[in-house]
């Protein structure tokens, strides 16, 4: 595997060294059927598990060359050019189909002939934080392979008809003769001409070219459910790409970005905020206006001696619950006790007198603070 050291085949494998051939042979089939593409359609490191397991095999059931690996290790290998090499390969697929056949693991011409499932269509969307506490519908535009609206998906101009393929013989695969460093493999691969089909239109539609689909710009409305939170997507059956043969269509998926608020951060279905407090007030309680996400008009209560820091709660102010139906969060409003940097001579007395009048107690201070405040304010 490129930029790194190659792995112990043996170990790739999982054989003991004084394994025989058909121990060899067992193991790298099964591990061959667990990396398998129907299997690992979602595994971006499948191909490269799956050559280094081809190699370990290569250098194992070659006796040359596994007594050359066994002596030297992978440097006698390369220094002698001996090494596996796949570069001819264009796909793990053909890997597959070199080793085991087109089929070897249920991939053949029927698949092929059969019904194929559309793509997937993947896009993403950017909402407000509003958008996301009340539900919205957005309006959606995106290009999509679409089954061609003049010869119905197959491919032909109306009127004509549809032969056999002459190059494959209808079979839809042609046997392909490789030369690779462990001698020659044939290996069934897909017909040129028909795609694997074995019919081919004798005229081909003038639209589409004889593809029987084509790409179209398509609009839609998409319902974003209120509480959607950022990252998740919202996936639609049947809005993907057209599918092939009379296959069905492929999903659409919308990944929802939600913009960061000016005012208020969401934490799971709670909103947090922050709200200034003058100091006196903060010290006295009051209720100060607040405009919630959703513009209503609500009162909080702000308790008497509140510190900086201190949270007033706000039961059902929060983001409605995407998973829990009729449950909503809370609202947290986060005090920041506001201190005046500019005091007049009357503002200033009033302080002093408070200084001096207020017990450490009161101001869950120890005594040294308290003279440290009186010292600031002189």
């Amino acid at each position: 595997m490129s930029g790194t050291m190659p792995r112990d085949p043996y170990e790739v494998l999982g054989v003991s060294r004084d394994a025989d051939e058909t121990a060899i042979k067992k193991a790298f089939r099964k591990l061959a059927r667990e990396l398998h593409p129907d299997v690992n359609a979602h595994d971006p490191d499948a191909e490269e598990k799956f050559k280094e397991a081809a190699e370990a095999y290569e250098i194992l059931n070659d006796p040359e060359r596994r007594a050359t690996y066994d002596r030297y290790g992978h440097e006698g290998l390369r220094s002698g050019g001996m090494g596996p090499d796949f570069s001819s390969f264009g796909s793990m697929s053909d890997l597959f189909e070199a080793f085991f056949g087109g089929m070897g693991f249920g991939a053949g011409t029927a698949a092929r002939h059969g019904p194929r499932a559309g793509g997937d269509i993947a896009m993403s969307a950017e909402i407000t934080l509003e958008q996301a506490a009340a539900g919205d519908e957005l309006e959606l535009s995106f290009e999509a392979i679409e089954t061609c609206e003049r010869c119905h998906g197959n491919g032909a101009e109306p009127g004509t008809p549809i032969e056999t393929c002459e190059r494959c013989g209808g079979a839809g695969m042609l046997q392909a003769v490789t030369r690779s460093p462990f001698g020659q493999i044939v290996r069934s691969v897909t017909c040129d001409v028909c795609g694997g089909e074995g019919k081919v239109p004798k005229e081909p539609c003038e639209r589409c070219d004889g593809r029987g689909r084509e790409v179209r710009r398509r609009s839609l409305r998409v319902d974003v459910p209120a509480g959607i939170a950022d990252g998740q997507r919202i996936r639609l059956g049947g809005r993907g790409h057209a599918g092939e043969a009379g296959g069905p269509p492929g999903d659409l998926y919308v990944l929802v970005h939600v913009l960061e608020h000016d005012r208020f951060m969401r934490e799971g279905d709670d909103l947090v905020t922050v709200v200034d407090v003058p100091a006196p007030r903060a010290a006295l309680g009051t209720t100060i206006p607040f405009e919630r996400l959703d513009g209503a008009e609500i009162e909080l209560e702000i308790p008497a001696g509140s510190q900086p820091g201190d949270t007033v709660q706000v039961r059902g102010a929060g983001m409605p619950s995407l998973q829990r139906r009729g449950r909503t969060g809370d609202l947290h409003a986060v005090v920041n006790v506001q201190i005046p940097r500019r005091l007049d001579k009357q503002q200033r007395k009033l302080l002093e007198e408070l200084a001096d009048s207020v017990r450490p107690e009161q101001l869950d201070m120890d005594e040294s603070l308290v003279g440290r405040l009186r010292r600031l304010l002189k």
